[in-house]
């Protein structure tokens, strides 16, 4: 598998049905056809329009879409996306409301490297931005980048992560969604002991797998299952011509879709064909439900293949975090090392990605750290999306991190919430 050809076909493949999706809603819209209705002609028209649209977002980086937000004053304000730090395989970036004074709480919101962009989490960036100054980590499509910018491991990120820390500053809390929930604990812990001054205030740990045999699911079973090798001969595959890290080795983005639709096969077959039934009979819309989800959903990256391997052998089988084993550039992260940065853990009852007890194991871990400085919460009937996006988050979660965030501020945080957004 780790040959251009392999990568070139695959993407092959994508254009060939993107293409027949674009030629039979053509050729089904012919306007001459229209003389004789035909529900056959309007349904393969309608196929051929979901099809298009399914294939195309694969390969597109999805926009932010926060145009604008609403402040006291009751005027729109323009948002802004400004890279604060520009490197070569994330950058950091920072939404600025133009004409608001600046928010007291400055939060840091780790995005997943796991195959989909950082906008993801969107609608979390969304339900922060009334009341925090957000940044975000804004990782880059592997494809994307030249062979000549080097390795990018399970290390490299996080010391990406210490970087950005350190730009930020002190006065900053850090909330890690899912994947990097444990390289993020690790780079707290290296900043407490390489740079104590850079330490954030607070850490949220959002469903992240901390220790994954605290809780084994399907996904921490597959990477006990299958050995390196096998993983590195199946899952890695070098770049093809057409994109600038042509040569690169990478986990392909279209691969970790098909295993990310794989594992509910019936329910997605199920949203397309019915999808299709609604833009046959004219009852669909650009942005209606299906579309903001799956436009969304389809967009994937390519990760580094040392990355991804390093993530495996590493976090999964040698559950180096969790056994508080992690070393950075040969040198050993304590993670008990953290004493005054207030760490607190979200899990979902219900989540089968990362299951209750993965991420709570991080306050183990911080043994350095005083009991009243740690907190947990495990939202009853949540999957693993349901807490950092939707209605678990947005209602009872969201408020309780920034709870704990004020606990753990300067006297000045504000509690006032503004969500308006346009």
């Amino acid at each position: 598998m780790r040959y251009m050809l392999t990568y070139d076909l695959m993407e092959s493949v994508r254009n060939t049905q993107q293409w027949m999706g674009a030629s039979a809603k053509a050729m089904a819209s012919y306007p001459a056809f229209a003389m004789m209705p035909n529900p056959g002609l309007n349904w393969m028209a309608a196929w051929g329009e979901v099809t298009e649209r399914t294939f195309a977002r694969m390969v597109v980086k999805p926009d932010w879409g926060i145009n604008f937000w609403t402040c006291e004053d009751g005027r729109d304000h323009v948002v802004e996306v400004n890279t604060v730090v520009e490197k070569p395989f994330g950058d950091l970036v920072h939404f600025n409301i133009s004409g608001r004074a600046p928010s007291p709480r400055k939060v840091l919101l780790v995005a997943p490297m796991s195959g989909h962009y950082a906008t993801l989490l969107r609608s979390t960036v969304q339900s922060l931005l009334g009341d925090c100054e957000v940044y975000v980590t804004d990782w880059h499509n592997a494809r994307d980048i030249p062979v000549s910018a080097g390795k990018f491991d399970v290390e490299d990120y996080t010391l990406y992560l210490v970087d950005f820390l350190r730009e930020m500053g002190p006065d900053t809390h850090v909330i890690a969604v899912c994947q990097p929930a444990p390289l993020t604990l690790a780079a707290t812990a290296y900043l407490a002991e390489e740079d104590p001054d850079a330490q954030p205030r607070s850490l949220t740990l959002i469903g992240g797998p901390v220790d994954p045999d605290a809780a084994p699911t399907e996904v921490t079973d597959f990477g006990r299952r299958v050995t390196m090798g096998q993983l590195e001969e199946t899952m890695i595959q070098r770049v093809g011509f057409k994109y600038k890290g042509v040569g690169r080795m990478v986990y392909p983005g279209l691969l970790q879709l098909t295993s990310f639709m794989s594992m509910n096969a019936d329910r997605h077959g199920k949203a397309f064909l019915d999808q299709i039934m609604r833009v046959s009979r004219g009852e669909a819309s650009d942005h209606d439900k299906h579309n903001r989800f799956y436009d969304e959903y389809l967009a994937v990256m390519d990760m580094p293949a040392e990355f991804y391997l390093s993530t495996v052998e590493r976090i999964f089988k040698g559950c180096e975090i969790g056994r508080n084993a992690f070393s950075v550039n040969g040198r050993k992260v304590d993670i008990g090392q953290i004493t005054s940065v207030a760490v607190k853990t979200v899990e979902g009852a219900n989540d089968d990605i990362s299951a209750p007890g993965q991420c709570v194991a991080a306050l183990a871990l911080c043994t350095g750290l005083p009991d009243e400085k740690k907190a947990s919460h495990v939202e009853p009937g949540a999957g693993h999306y349901g807490i950092f996006a939707g209605k678990s988050w947005r209602n009872n979660i969201r408020p309780l991190v920034l709870e704990f965030i004020d606990a753990n501020s300067a006297p000045s945080a504000p509690k006032a919430a503004n969500t308006n957004v346009a």
